[in-house]
């Protein structure tokens, strides 16, 4: 039985010899009759014979160098967005590529060429025009080995239900392998399917937004496609990410999740309550919290957010003469005369006597726990709140200086400023496309911070979904995702499917992603909420490790040959003997080291479950051809 399963393609096609001697044997039996030496029903049986095995043995010979041929590989194919939406047609499909599924066979057929040389066995040009696969042959001065691709002859295009995409989809791969390719063709389809979609990238792909700019001119409004940018702040929206909330204490969780790690947490514990605290203050006094007042309050002081807040409270509380009071106005008193003393210079004197009346006057019943935490903030010592909240003033300072402050804080009232107004909620309910460039590469630091907090954002908006119960899919795209990860974008990938969230993560190395987590097992427990895997060509050991570990194993056979011989003492004694042995042994069903040689924009992915298939992305041009009339989804 063994026997029967075991191949071995990567040879000459010897079965061509054959087939030429049968079909010689044909013409001389057909030639016989002319001769009369043999009847003619005999001959003309005989001829038919003999054609059938030629035809059999030709046959098993084309089937061998069909296989030899597409060791020549598959050329990077350029395609229009008028190609893409034809083979696009059936919108509950995701297109993947041209490829084929991964089977048993095809990783017996690499293992086997690992053993030789391949070029040795690929056939001539001339003859690769004749099987039909000359034109398609990659070219020598492609990166990668051709022959992983050609294990199979025949390749047909690739589709998988969207359905099974909702658990989330990690595309790996290292720089210049594709990444940017295969986000274009992805997102191509959301937008295409209507879907909201959110791209962030971190480092401003011209090609990658250029592909989203035509495929919203080709199936969206006219005012569907919107950008940000940090450097070019006027030609883009200004995002709001402090605007949806349910609940005041959202906005302080979500300023935490950009605040860098510390060890003990003591320090990020207390980021959050310095912002909690400014927040709740805001919103009792029915202000719109955002960047830029947060970080007045955080690094000039609550004082006037508290003062404003008691000059309410006492109105509630005592009535419109509460000034009159007489305690009032022996606090007041005192305080002028310099009498009270002074926790920091910001306090001005009535809120020395505000404060002091708070304390020692109203009621424990009476009392409100906002003002609580705002007089527990003005009491505390300026100079070791300054040292506590040395994490957190960095990244608002980072948010808030120059254009950045206005686009990222926008105010409404500003009428000089006719830049759009946007959060992901009006993103959602306009359908809009978002393409945000976080402008990476000349400033990490705020590039990162920017990630993510719209992550944060994107998360608060998540939950919101989930509680409404109705919602429109979102297709969010992160390249890069090391350089922005965060817990907000881990819940997401792990609940967001069912606020109807398709999240793309796209990453290098796991080493980034550990690096940004702290540990490779953090990074591993991230992924691990990922249901699905494309990586195209990494270099990477441990990243090229947890590929194949997610692509599990697959029995490969082996053939051993034996060969002995020996003469004895006596003359003309002689022996030999002659094995072969056929073992399995299960092994990776891809080599970790055929990951790294891979050409640029071919893949091995796992999806829907653990279907193993192996593809390649085609380019999208999105300057080929006319823009398509509007076709709205």
């Amino acid at each position: 039985m063994l026997l029967r399963r075991y191949e071995m393609p990567w040879r000459r096609a010897f079965e061509a010899y054959g087939g030429a001697g049968w079909l010689i044997a044909a013409l001389y039996f057909a030639a016989l009759p002319l001769i009369g030496s043999v009847p003619p029903p005999a001959a003309v049986s005989l001829a038919a014979g003999c054609l059938l095995m030629g035809l059999r043995r030709l046959t098993q010979a084309v089937r061998v160098l069909r296989l030899r041929s597409a060791l020549a590989g598959r050329r990077i194919q350029v395609i229009a967005p008028q190609d893409l939406e034809r083979l696009y047609a059936d919108r509950a499909q995701v297109f993947l590529g041209f490829g084929f599924e991964w089977r048993p066979v095809h990783a017996q057929r690499l293992y086997e060429l690992s053993k030789i040389n391949y070029r040795d066995f690929i056939v001539p040009r001339w003859l690769q025009f004749a099987l039909g696969q000359g034109a398609n042959a990659q070219p020598d001065a492609e990166i990668g080995l051709p022959y992983i691709h050609g294990v199979e002859p025949t390749e047909q295009p690739l589709f998988r239900p969207l359905q099974n995409f909702e658990g989330g989809t990690l595309l790996v791969g290292t720089t210049q392998s594709g990444k940017g390719v295969a986000l274009a063709n992805l997102i191509t389809q959301a937008v295409r399917r209507g879907d909201v979609v959110i791209v962030i990238d971190p480092k401003n792909s011209r090609r990658l937004k250029r592909v989203v700019e035509r495929a919203c001119a080709d199936y969206r409004d006219a005012d569907t496609f919107m950008e940000f940018h940090p450097a070019f702040p006027e030609r883009g929206v200004r995002l709001d990410f402090t605007f949806n909330w349910q609940k005041p204490t959202e906005i302080a969780s979500r300023i935490q999740a950009i605040m860098p790690p510390d060890t003990a947490g003591a320090f990020s514990a207390f980021g959050w309550d310095a912002v909690n605290v400014v927040v709740q203050g805001l919103v009792e006094l029915e202000e719109r919290p955002n960047l830029i007042k947060l970080t007045k309050y955080i690094e000039g002081g609550i004082e006037p957010v508290l003062e404003m807040s008691l000059r309410r409270f006492y109105e509630r509380l005592l009535g419109n003469a509460w000034r009159d009071q007489q305690e009032m106005r022996r606090l007041l008193h005192e305080a002028h005369k310099g009498n009270i003393r002074r926790p920091s210079e910001a306090a001005s004197a009535d809120l020395l006597a505000f404060v002091a009346y708070y304390e020692h006057h109203v009621a424990q019943n009476q009392r409100s726990k906002v003002l609580d935490a705002q007089v527990r903030t003005f009491r505390h010592n300026r100079e070791h709140y300054q040292k506590i909240t040395a994490n957190l003033l960095p990244v608002l300072s980072m948010l808030t200086s120059g254009d950045l402050g206005r686009s990222l804080s926008p105010d409404p009232f500003d009428a000089d400023d006719i830049r759009p107004i946007m959060n992901f909620e009006k993103i959602e309910r306009g359908g809009h496309v978002l393409y945000m460039c976080l402008d990476a590469l000349p400033d990490p630091s705020v590039a990162s911070a920017i990630g993510a907090l719209a992550l944060a954002d994107q998360a608060a908006r998540a939950g919101m979904r989930y509680n409404l119960g109705a919602y429109q899919r979102i297709s969010l795209f992160v390249d890069e995702v090391a350089n922005v990860i965060n817990q907000p974008l881990i819940e997401i990938l792990n609940k967001g499917a069912e606020s109807g969230i398709f999240a793309t993560c796209a990453m290098q190395t796991l080493a980034d992603l550990a690096r940004r987590l702290g540990s490779e097992d953090a990074a591993r427990m991230a992924l691990g909420n990922l249901n699905n895997l494309i990586a195209l060509r990494t270099k990477d050991r441990p990243t090229q490790d947890f590929v194949v570990e997610t692509f599990g194993k697959t029995a490969i056979h082996t053939v051993r040959v034996g060969l002995s011989h020996g003469a004895d003492a006596h003359l003309g004694d002689f022996s030999s003997s002659y094995s072969t042995q056929l073992t399995e042994s299960f092994e990776e069903v891809v080599p970790a080291d055929m990951l790294g040689k891979l050409p640029n924009l071919q893949y091995f992915a796992s999806v829907s479950g653990g279907r193993i298939i192996k593809g390649r992305f085609p380019i999208i041009d999105p300057d080929a051809g006319p823009a398509s009339p509007k076709r709205i989804p």
